[in-house]
Formats: structure tokens, sequence, C-alpha cells
């Protein structure tokens, strides 16, 4: 774990994952295109591929969602070897004032890391460099002093614990995932204080029960599930952005009370991540 201290003059902060988002870092599906298969939504579609014009597109099409909803948009340039950046979510996270760099799981996506490293110097931005036991931000879900972190493949129980020490004043809550679930927010999201997506099959009963008890829960059934359902993005005052082909969920958020704005994502989901997935959030507005 390293630190790099920065000017005080940064404008970040990121307390929970539904206060009005401010600033976020994406990057272009431009070089997008499944090649070694690293999960099991790839698995599915590695045939079919990805169709890089019709990915750009609709990436280019949410951004505008985005910045119609007065978000600063920063792009991180992209590299024709990196087939992922699109997926900005996994190579950092903000934990309160505190921005922090993952440390990748996958050989194939450890570059993807120096694009932020080099935007945070630029900007001046402190943050902590992860190393060691592998963490990435799909995996990190914050709910102001909570810290829930999925325990899958690409996020290890050392990595919960290395970020406990590093964290102290949080409590840091490990649930352990599936073994065909991605990342956390690939089945669990939440929307805002009281309420959360989940496909309580993807978590170990007691987890379940624990959620349950904290959040009203609105469960994802397995079709929607795999379409991404829970990969949401929250952007404040209830508003959430959501995949079409999920209307159930859509339907569910609608009847709690939230305004869902529908954006087509579909050719980038087919590499395992949507909206969430999509955007690293650097400053939400309490």
């Amino acid at each position: 774990m390293q630190t790099k201290n920065a000017n005080s003059n940064q404008s970040k902060g990121c307390r929970n994952e539904y206060d009005a988002l401010k600033k976020v870092l994406v990057s272009k599906p431009e070089h997008m295109k499944i090649t070694e298969i690293i999960n099991e939504t790839q698995k599915h579609f590695a045939n079919e591929n990805i169709d890089i014009d019709l990915a750009v597109k609709q990436h280019t099409h949410f951004v505008k969602v985005l910045q119609s909803h007065n978000i600063q948009v920063d792009y991180l340039p992209t590299s024709p070897q990196l087939n992922e950046q699109v997926f900005t979510r996994d190579i950092g996270f903000c934990i309160g004032d505190q921005m922090f760099v993952s440390s990748l799981a996958s050989d194939v996506r450890q570059e993807e890391v120096k694009p932020l490293l080099d935007f945070l110097e630029r900007e001046d931005v402190t943050f902590t460099r992860l190393f060691g036991p592998s963490i990435e931000g799909g995996d990190v879900i914050i709910n102001h002093g909570t810290i829930y972190v999925g325990i899958s493949d690409r996020t290890s129980m050392a990595a919960v614990e290395h970020l406990q020490k590093a964290l102290p004043e949080y409590e840091v809550i490990p649930l352990k995932l599936r073994d065909d679930i991605l990342h956390l927010d690939c089945a669990f999201n939440i929307v805002n204080e009281h309420t959360a997506l989940i496909h309580s099959p993807a978590f170990e009963q007691q987890d379940v029960q624990l959620l349950k008890e904290t959040f009203h829960c609105i469960e994802v059934d397995e079709k929607e599930q795999f379409q991404m359902g829970t990969n949401v993005l929250s952007i404040g005052e209830q508003l959430v952005i959501s995949l079409p082909q999920n209307p159930n969920v859509n339907q569910q958020l609608k009847d709690a009370g939230f305004i869902v704005v529908e954006v087509d994502l579909s050719e980038i989901i087919k590499s395992g991540g949507s909206f969430r997935c999509c955007t690293l959030p650097i400053a939400r507005k309490s």
C-alpha cells in the first residue's frame, strides 16, 4: 500500500452510492473485444463478440445522459491492447475523501491502472495505491460508515483485512459470492439510503439475511441478473440509470419511488458489465 499526497485543493469524495453524482471517470470502448475469456458473460457471447461501433455509439449516448444531469465526465485514454478499459469502476474506488487504486486480479487488466494514476497525478488528487492481495472496485460498495466488499475471484479476504486496517473508522463487511458471480455489483447494489437491488442466490444465507435486515431489497431474478439487472447507476435525486432489457427491475424501482432513466448498453454488457461498471465516481454531493 502506497499513499501519494497532493495539494488539498482537490474536489472529490464519495460517501455512498446514491448522492448526487458530480464527477466521474469513463473510458471509451473503442478497443473492446472478447479475447481471453475472464467471466461467465463473456463465455456466453465469445462467438458473437463485440460490435465496437455499436458499443461506442451506446457509450456516447450514456455519457450524454450523464452530462445532461450536470455530471462532469472525464475520459481516461485507451490503449489498443487493453480490451476491458470501458469498465473503469474496477481500477479504483473512492471511500470518503480517500481515493484507492486497485490491485487488479486479472493479468490482462493490470495495465489499466496507469491512465488512472496519470489522471490522479495530473489533477493533484491524493490517492493510495494498493499492492498485494487483489481487490477491484466492482467488489466495493460504500454506505457511509459501512463498506461491503465482495469476496470473489477478483477480491480476496486478505485484501478485505488490509482495507479494514487502512480504514479503522469504517465497518468492512465481507460478502462471499457464488463462484460464477464476477463482482459484488453484479448481484447487489445500493440505490438509496433504504433500498438495494439483490440477487439472493448469489450469496450465503446469513449474508442475505443481514442485507435484508439493513435494506428494503428488490429481488432480481436469474434472467435479469445475467443481463446486469443489479448493475444500475444511481445519480442522485432518486434517479437511476438502468437497461430497458430489464423490465421487472425497472418496474420495481418505479414502484419504490425511483425515476428510471432507460439507456441501452446491450452491446457493452456482453463483456460482463453495465452502468456501474462503466463509471468511476470521484465526487458525489452529500
